[in-house]
């Protein structure tokens, strides 16, 4: 592959919702830019982004995939780095990676099955990093898919920013070409995407009367004197419209809208010449960072002729080709046999290679200039995140934004060792994967985006590492209190030849008040009844206690323990004897001081939009949920606010995004705890007593 300067590159994220066919796009635009010899197809598993196992088997997108191919311009050769992404939401992560890397995006929509909750994504993501895009609408091929209506929802749904390109010219129910709206030209498929010029025939003029409107529209909205113009009834001249495309597309203030057909490659030549007129190459932008040696914040654009820095927004690793730190480079250039300074772990690396990443194929260049997206192999301290530079320029970028994990599952263990070592791979590959030790409950949790994502970690970690893992339902965090004061006398007597045990207590617990704090000790014992020497074994006592309640064997929190008589044996009195003897009044006392469990509740926050608020809270409420109120962000969703016990948490990702249709989102954090219902308490006091058997 050549080497290509910042001017030269488009790096390009494909999006869209799950099926819309961006895995299709990419492989298009491969096959025609010479890549590949032969189309790949989703169904049979030969596409060049959808390489891996599990991929293949399911028949979509897990990772996201670099597909880095090259196209003669207008103005000459360009690169175009693809990322194909994921659509389906347990593997948000994989987008916001390919995001953070990207100048410019192609949402991909199916004609037929119009906006889904996957474009609405898209667009949301592509405002956050203020991406220029282009929607390209797939499955033109089949007759029963409209693309006026499209538009018409398209512009209600983003408004006057859509600006449709292109009308669909269809012979016998069949996708054969299109009028150009903007230079008002009919095209004719020739061969693939290749096209000729044609007469626009009649039947398409009403549906380009509207297009062009819509055309027309978006330019006006640029600037004040065009929206004049435009209410005046006076019209733009070609050179006009055909600048302020070449202006505001690229600035995201006008998104084109074009189509083709996946399956028969047609409608992609115009694509990519689009890509290479619209879209702005990485010289465009700034990268902003931290400069580490003065704590000052660090503005560059992407120039190739300062020291290198560079980006790692990706971590693959395979098993059988190792593995890869992709990174965009920001400054300079990266070469091979070079060391490179890591700025967030301190420390230095070599880089042997440079590589770009075609799907699996590995293909080794002999530099990267900035802008440009690459691989480094091997990298020992290296994550995703990390910046590399060189020593005496230590810039810091900012990470990725990753999306936090609420979904999670206990696994049990086998191999203890390879388990850990194959889970810490994928959590290098994968930022939104995490596994936590809860050694209150003795399980191991796995948290991810969503339950699909957690039954891909299984499969993978069976068919890349020969690892078993069995999912369950987790076990959550109750404590035990008690409710009334009540005291209790503790007495160990033992003999056994020689000195014995002895140990006598008289004690009171009751509620502390404070259930953060498991236990509060004092003592009023008068006339040494127990001598002071044996008050640190009876806090012992109690300290030992409250790890594992009477009551269900969950830690006990809110006790006040107050030593206040007893007696002892100037022979046969020990400190064991007498933390036995606290143990034995505890355990007493606590059972008949109405014990109860406590249930972790979570302070909720679940977004929506409106015409889901009802159906939400309905289902809060049925989960124990108390809402506790409602507020807008101001772009057609509400924030719903709750309370809810985190044991009626378990499942709600997969019943949200039923409910709301996958455009729901929550989050939540640990708030404090509460009285389980006697039902509740029932349940989890017999469950514990089962398992003890």
């Amino acid at each position: 592959m050549d080497i290509y300067g910042t001017k030269q590159i488009r790096n390009v994220v494909l999006l869209g919702h799950g099926g819309a066919g961006k895995t299709t796009v990419a492989e298009a635009l491969a096959y025609l830019t010479g890549v590949t010899k032969r189309m790949g197809k989703v169904a049979d598993g030969n596409t060049i982004s959808d390489y891996d196992k599990e991929e293949i088997k399911r028949q979509f997108s897990i990772s996201t995939t670099m597909v880095p191919i090259e196209y003669e311009g207008a103005e000459g050769k360009i690169k175009i780095n693809l990322l194909d992404t994921p659509g389906y939401f347990d593997f948000v992560g994989e987008v916001e990676e390919a995001v953070s890397a990207a100048d410019a995006a192609i949402i991909v929509v199916n004609c037929k099955a119009g906006i889904e909750v996957g474009t609405e994504k898209a667009w949301e993501l592509c405002e956050e990093y203020r991406l220029p895009r282009i929607i390209f609408v797939t499955n033109m091929d089949d007759d029963h898919a409209s693309f006026r209506e499209l538009i018409l929802k398209l512009e209600k749904q983003f408004g006057r920013k859509i600006a449709p390109f292109q009308v669909p010219i269809r012979e016998n129910e069949k996708f054969v070409g299109f009028v150009n709206a903007v230079k008002m030209e009919g095209r004719r498929f020739t061969h693939l995407s290749e096209y000729e010029k044609c007469e626009i025939p009649e039947y398409t003029k009403k549906n380009l009367g509207i297009i062009r409107d819509a055309l027309i529209e978006a330019v006006a909205e640029t600037s004040e004197e065009y929206m004049e113009r435009y209410f005046s009834g006076e019209e733009f001249t070609q050179e006009e419209i055909a600048q302020a495309l070449r202006e505001h597309v690229s600035e995201g203030n006008i998104v084109p809208v074009m189509m083709g057909s996946g399956i028969n490659a047609q409608g992609f030549a115009y694509l990519l010449q689009a890509i290479d007129k619209y879209f702005p190459s990485p010289d465009k932008f700034e990268c902003v960072g931290v400069d580490v040696s003065t704590a000052e914040r660090f503005t560059a654009k992407y120039n190739d002729d300062v020291s290198l820095s560079a980006r790692v927004f990706k971590t693959v690793v395979d098993p059988f080709i190792g593995k890869y730190s992709l990174m965009k480079v920001c400054t300079g250039t990266l070469k091979p046999d070079t060391v490179i300074y890591n700025v967030n772990k301190d420390a230095e690396e070599k880089v042997q290679k440079v590589y770009v990443l075609r799907g699996k194929d590995v293909i080794e260049v002999p530099e990267l200039k900035a802008g440009d997206i690459g691989a480094v192999a091997k990298l020992n301290v290296t994550q995703t995140g990390d910046t590399i530079a060189v020593r005496t320029a230590p810039i810091v970028y900012h990470k990725p934004k990753i999306s936090t994990p609420y979904t999670y599952m206990a696994y049990a263990k086998g191999d203890e060792d390879k388990i850990s070592s194959a889970l810490a791979k994928m959590m290098d590959e994968d930022l939104t994967l995490r596994s936590v030790s809860d050694t209150e409950n003795r399980q191991t949790l796995l948290y991810g985006i969503g339950e699909q994502q957690l039954e891909v970690v299984v499969s993978k970690l069976q068919a890349r590492y020969k690892v078993d893992i069995v999912l369950s339902k987790p076990k959550f965090a109750f404590r035990e209190t008690l409710r009334k004061k009540v005291e209790a006398q503790g007495k160990y007597k033992k003999q056994s030849g020689g000195h014995g045990q002895y140990g006598d207590v008289k004690m009171s617990f009751e509620p502390s008040g404070d259930l953060e704090t498991p236990y509060v000790f004092e003592e009023k014992v008068f006339g040494g009844a127990v001598p002071k020497n044996y008050f640190p074994a009876v806090e012992k006592g109690v300290q030992e206690c409250v790890q594992k309640g009477p009551l269900a064997g969950y830690p006990v929190v809110g006790v006040k323990a107050t030593l206040l008589d007893g007696s002892y044996h100037p022979v046969d009195s020990s400190e064991m004897a007498f933390k036995m003897a606290a143990t034995l009044a505890f355990k007493k006392a606590f059972m008949e001081a109405n014990p109860v469990l406590l249930e972790p509740i979570a302070s909720l926050k679940v977004t929506v939009p409106d015409k889901f608020t009802g159906d939400v809270m309905g289902d809060l409420n049925r989960r124990r949920g108390r809402v506790l109120g409602m507020n807008s962000n101001h772009h057609g969703k509400q924030i719903i606010e709750a309370d809810i016990p985190m044991s009626e948490l378990f499942g709600y990702n997969t019943d949200l995004r039923s409910m709301t249709g996958g455009i729901g989102e929550f989050s939540y954090e640990f708030s404090r705890y509460e009285q389980a219902p006697g039902d509740v308490q029932k349940r989890e006091v017999e469950a514990r007593a089962a398992e003890a058997e």
